[in-house]
């Protein structure tokens, strides 16, 4: 009989160890998905931040170039054609 309650104590032990450790993971992976959204929503706004410096970065070398003198002439009009192509691939996925 004594056997038995010791085997039932060391169950209840055991038990309350697992359902103790099930709830500090449970918390732990709570905190971890938390963690892991905000790192991902970081990420993706760095990504459009650099999008954009890169987009803001291009401008201003065209617009460098068109400020500067007639030597990059060639330079301004094959930037310029460039812009003018992509408009009208804009124009014509709008017109679809």
């Amino acid at each position: 009989m004594s056997n038995t309650l010791e085997a039932i104590h060391l169950l209840e032990d055991k038990l309350k160890n697992l359902l103790s450790n099930y709830e500090f993971l449970k918390n732990e992976n709570q905190i971890l998905l938390r963690s892991s959204t905000e790192l991902q929503h970081q990420v993706l706004e760095s990504r459009q931040q650099l999008v954009e410096q890169k987009k803001d970065f291009n401008l201003l070398k065209i617009a460098k170039t068109i400020e500067g003198s007639g030597t990059n002439t060639k330079d301004t009009k094959l930037k310029i054609n460039t812009l003018i192509r992509e408009i009208d691939k804009c124009i014509i996925q709008l017109q679809e």
